[in-house]
């Protein structure tokens, strides 16, 4: 696989990187170990990380929690790659922020679980620091306090979801559903098939997927719709085409939906963020 990694922000509390990867390798790749303590954010593609013998999707409706030596590896069963912002900080400045919920503390500060499910405002603080930083218009002190904010908001004690109360089958089987949603975003899957491709009824799937993910499917696919519009604003002029592409059925549809999740319209996050 080939990496491309932009350090965003780099200073003794926290750095910040963007971090692409070309996805060539869709088998699980050889065994990599992590630098550093980090959150890492995907917001364009999916990936599966394994851990032992644990799987878990990545995707921009998860932060993947990272910890400093620990051995892991990847693949990427839906062709295009991915984009992460990763975010590391020293684990005393995590051992403040994180509750025990998410970590243990002794002998040292380490994250408990794989993966957390974040929300719409987590996402959106990720395209804020992101863009931010990659343009120039949030200075050192701003990153700063909006790379903490983003903590705070996906693992601290306001996040409880996303651990691993299920059973390991419903877990897979839920992953399953996110990879087929993921491998074509603008698709208006029916739940027939999506069901078929996870080998699973109807029924049993919405059942699953609720109690482990804690949304419905429909609202699990419209929050990686929006992700990925997030990620395409600052590509696009013509708003109309991009909410048709990501499969909304009008501009209405996409700038409501995306109000709604994000507190402004594609077009006032485009100039907050200065995409125009």
């Amino acid at each position: 696989m080939a990496f491309v990694v932009n350090l965003l922000l780099d200073t003794e509390s926290v750095a910040v990187r963007d971090v692409i990867c070309d996805g060539a390798c869709r088998e699980m790749g050889e065994e990599e170990r992590a630098s550093q303590t980090c959150l890492v954010f995907p917001y364009r593609g999916v990936f599966v990380r394994r851990i032992g013998e644990e799987d878990v999707v990545a995707e921009p409706n998860q932060v993947l929690l990272f910890n400093r030596g620990e051995a892991y590896r990847v693949s990427h069963p839906v062709a295009g790659g991915d984009a992460c912002l990763s975010v590391a900080m020293p684990e005393a400045l995590f051992a403040e922020l994180v509750p025990d919920t998410h970590s243990t503390k002794i002998p040292a500060f380490a994250f408990n679980k794989q993966k957390l499910q974040i929300d719409a405002r987590a996402q959106a603080l990720v395209a804020l620091l992101r863009h931010g930083l990659a343009t120039g218009t949030a200075e050192m002190l701003e990153g700063e306090t909006l790379a903490l904010t983003l903590v705070r908001r996906a693992v601290g004690r306001r996040n409880t979801g996303g651990g691993s109360s299920s059973s390991y089958g419903r877990r897979k089987l839920a992953d399953r559903a996110k990879l087929v949603l993921s491998s074509d975003l603008a698709r208006r899957w029916t739940l027939g098939e999506i069901a078929a491709e996870a080998g699973v009824s109807p029924v049993y799937l919405t059942q699953v997927f609720q109690q482990v993910e804690g949304v419905p499917l429909y609202r699990y696919q419209l929050r990686l719709r929006l992700a990925k519009a997030l990620d395409l604003l600052g590509d696009y002029d013509d708003l109309t085409a991009l909410g048709l592409e990501l499969g909304f059925s009008s501009h209405s549809h996409f700038s409501a939906a995306f109000r709604q999740a994000y507190g402004r319209t594609p077009a006032e996050f485009q100039r907050f963020v200065g995409l125009r």
